[in-house]
């Protein structure tokens, strides 16, 4: 399985690449390739960083799109992630490069993380969506299919780009809260983690991550409590969302909110 998440439209919150990261870390991960980034990016707008190493010397660290190999600890399911960081130009191009090495690794299934911006309570389980296009995939993972039409990220068009050379493929999103949209989501991170470790049918170690979403609730608690809109408007989209878990959660919401995302972007 390759899993990837890309930097930019399609990861509010940094959840999907934050939980890109730590399962990578988790796995102990080792890179094998990259792609030059050369053609892609315009530094104008994605600017390539300075860092030092060890204090002294200058290091230019570029938009990184890295693949990145590991065996699941205690078995013997191989994973290659991709951190990528969506491109400015040549995206059939960059897809190109991208399917070139799901192939070579002999990829059976492609999954891409990410996150949306949607009205859900930052107290309430976070919503992770699944979608695809393969009917066979659909029925036996239990996944939905998207009738969104309107503009899409590199997400949308790397599907597409492995429907295409007939790669199965799968996406996974999820909800974090619009009022909370700026600080990094572990609870989203952590919801995502926990689908592909399903997807594996592997076990995962997730009390460090559990113990930054505790962190953070606790301080968005703190920040609503001395908000009293922003009181007002949790307690109406928890009775929202407690309504709908009570009559059993429509997937057509989330999908919708995802359309939503992707549109007003």
């Amino acid at each position: 399985m390759v899993v990837a998440a890309f930097e930019g439209w399609n990861d509010a919150g940094d959840a999907a690449t934050t939980a890109l990261r730590a399962l990578g870390a988790m796995w102990e991960a080792e890179p094998f390739a990259d792609i030059d980034p050369e053609e892609f990016y315009d530094f104008t707008a994605n600017r390539p960083q300075v860092a030092l190493i060890e204090g002294r010397t200058r290091s230019i660290e570029w938009p990184p799109n890295g693949f990145w190999a590991a065996t699941v600890p205690g078995t013997d399911v191989d994973v290659v992630l991709l951190q990528g960081t969506e491109p400015a130009l040549r995206w059939r191009t960059f897809c190109d490069q991208v399917v070139a090495v799901v192939r070579a690794v002999d990829a059976r299934l492609v999954v891409t993380l990410g996150a949306l911006l949607a009205e859900v309570p930052h107290t309430r389980p976070v919503r992770v969506i699944g979608t695809a296009e393969d009917d066979e995939l659909i029925q036996k993972l239990r996944l939905h299919r998207s009738s969104y039409e309107g503009p899409t990220g590199i997400v949308g068009v790397l599907h597409d780009a492995l429907r295409s050379r007939g790669v199965p493929s799968l996406s996974l999103w999820a909800a974090v809260p619009t009022y909370v949209s700026g600080p990094a989501s572990p609870p989203a991170a952590l919801a995502l983690m926990r689908r592909v470790a399903d997807l594996l049918s592997v076990t995962i170690d997730t009390a460090e991550i559990e113990a930054e979403a505790e962190a953070y609730v606790t301080r968005i608690a703190e920040v609503v409590a001395d908000d009293e809109d922003l009181s007002s408007f949790l307690e109406r989209i928890e009775e929202v969302y407690d309504e709908e878990e009570r009559q059993g959660t429509n997937p057509t919401d989330l999908i919708e909110e995802v359309e939503r995302f992707l549109r007003d972007q």
